[in-house]
C-alpha cells in the first residue's frame, strides 16, 4: 500500500512496484489510510508523513497499536530529515526511513523486496 498524497510520485512508485511483479493499493491522505488499513491488509506500507487529514504520524501510531496491524512492515518515504522525526517514526514501528530528496526508486524497491520476500 502507498500512502502518498503527492499523486505524481505515488503512481511513479506504483509503475515502479507493479513492473516487479507487487500488486499496488494507492491511498492519497491519512484518512484514507487508516479505512484502507480496516479493510486491507497489505504485505507492506510506504507512508508519507505530511498529509492531509491525518499525518502519517497518526497511521503509524494506529498501526503499532492495532493488533492486527502490529509487525506490519512500514516504509518511510518524506521530505522530513530530522533526527527527531526519524528517531519519532522509528519509535513507532517504521522499518527503513527514506528522506525522498535523497532516496533513488532502485534503493527504495531493493528495501521493499528485503523486507516483504523472505
Amino acid at each position: 500500500m502507498i500512502v502518498e498524497d503527492d499523486r505524481f510520485l505515488s503512481f511513479l512508485m506504483k509503475a515502479r512496484l507493479e513492473k516487479e511483479g507487487f500488486t499496488v493499493i494507492q491511498v492519497f491522505d491519512g484518512e484514507e489510510a487508516i479505512n484502507a488499513l480496516r479493510q486491507e491488509r497489505p504485505s507492506l506500507v510506504i507512508l508519507d508523513l505530511i498529509m492531509p487529514k491525518v499525518t502519517g504520524f497518526e497511521v503509524l501510531k494506529m498501526i503499532s497499536i492495532t493488533p492486527q496491524l502490529a509487525g506490519l512492515p512500514v516504509v518511510i518515504v518524506s521530505n522530513l530529515a530530522q533526527d527527531s522525526d526519524i528517531e519519532k517514526a522509528r519509535a513507532f514501528g517504521a522499518k527503513e526511513y527514506f528522506v525522498k530528496v535523497r532516496v533513488s526508486i532502485d534503493d527504495l524497491v531493493g528495501k521493499i523486496k528485503a523486507l516483504v520476500i523472505p
